[in-house]
């Protein structure tokens, strides 16, 4: 049978965004798939480099719009970190109950959309919806905004958490424990979920090493690697977490994994706010000065929801003379065409599902 090759995108319901892919088919069986990229570029690394320095947290923020906040915070981070800026240590503290929330918000929407990719479980599309709501609802109490919050401030944040954050948190966490329980329930006695997920899109160990894909994607294929474990930052030395993995490699371990990743960060939470320090969270206010630079050449990595993502800054008096992004969603990309050859067709989407993509991230 002769090969077929077929466009997929770059507006395409199952693509998450302005991604193209040209695919090539052996009847229903991938062959190849090429994934064109650039539909979102707008310069966002060249953008910085023209601004001062606290202009740019906006931009960060739209990068991942999925978990802006997590963006902001690498970026601020990696500013301190030029500045020798230390950050406070009740901020240390708010910094990781807000991220941490960020993160479950941000799986519990990758949830919802996968569900919505397999065409059958549009119950969950809703759930997911509905729950993740109640967390940009407190989200909002803690920095004034739902969606492009602008928190972070050097050494500390905008806002310190309100008073009465701490109850409605803990209610918040109880209600999103039993919901991933249903989601768990429901999912994993539906036949077609199963069917769709399991043994689809494998990745090995060694594969997933050699390709350099991060997060939920290199954990489910067995890497016991997390850069909140493995390289401290804020508050997560003092909060004896667990890192979340599985070893089968395919779409049903990254699912599994980012559901026990929304476990495990609602213990974070709770663990952080018990031993929330006293004391003042607040930053600096943004002005249009630069603080002193003590670090020409930094590099600072985060665990976002997506992965590892990394900054390079060279920085300047003004502003960042240079700043690049390394985006754990664009290796996880790079990776779909190992991933996807021998699938069926239809089973592609699941692939591109199960790596959490946001193009945005990946365009710059």
């Amino acid at each position: 049978m002769p090969i077929t090759r077929i466009n997929i995108g770059p507006v395409h319901p199952s693509t998450h965004g302005v991604l193209r892919l040209v695919v090539d088919l052996d009847g229903d069986i991938v062959v190849n798939v090429e994934p064109h990229i650039g539909y979102l570029h707008r310069g966002v690394e060249k953008l910085v480099e023209n601004r001062m320095y606290m202009q740019s947290p906006p931009y960060m923020e739209k990068m991942d719009y999925i978990a802006p906040m997590t963006m902001d915070d690498l970026y601020v981070a990696t500013v301190e970190a030029a500045a020798g800026i230390e950050v406070k240590e009740r901020a240390k503290y708010v910094r990781t109950v807000l991220l941490e929330l960020q993160r479950i918000a941000s799986h519990i929407l990758w949830l919802g959309t996968f569900c919505n990719d397999l065409g059958q479980l549009f119950t969950i599309f809703m759930w997911c919806f509905a729950d993740r709501d109640r967390i940009l609802a407190l989200l909002e109490e803690a920095t004034g905004s739902r969606m492009f919050y602008v928190n972070m401030r050097l050494g500390g944040v905008k806002y310190d958490l309100p008073e009465g954050f701490d109850t409605k948190a803990l209610e918040l966490l109880d209600y999103i424990e039993g919901r991933v329980k249903d989601y768990e329930h429901f999912l994993e006695s539906n036949p077609i979920f199963m069917q769709r997920t399991k043994g689809v899109g494998i990745l090995t160990e060694e594969d997933a090493k050699d390709l350099g894909v991060g997060g939920p994607v290199l954990r489910g294929s067995g890497v016991n690697y997390d850069v909140r474990k493995m390289f401290p930052y804020y508050a997560y030395d003092e909060l004896g977490f667990r890192t979340m993995f599985m070893t089968q490699g395919d779409a049903f371990a990254r699912y599994k994994v980012r559901m026990m990743e929304i476990l495990e960060s609602a213990r974070i939470i709770r663990k952080a706010l018990a031993k929330m320090p006293q004391g003042d969270a607040l930053g600096l206010p943004i002005k249009l000065i630069s603080p002193p630079i003590k670090n020409k050449e930094v590099i600072v990595r985060r665990e976002l929801a997506r992965g590892e993502n990394m900054m390079y800054m060279i920085a300047d008096k003004a502003g960042p003379y240079r700043l690049s992004i390394k985006s754990s969603a664009f290796s996880n990309l790079a990776a779909l065409n190992h991933m996807a050859k021998g699938q069926k067709l239809a089973d592609l989407f699941s692939i591109i599902g199960s790596l959490d993509l946001v193009l945005a991230d990946i365009d710059k």
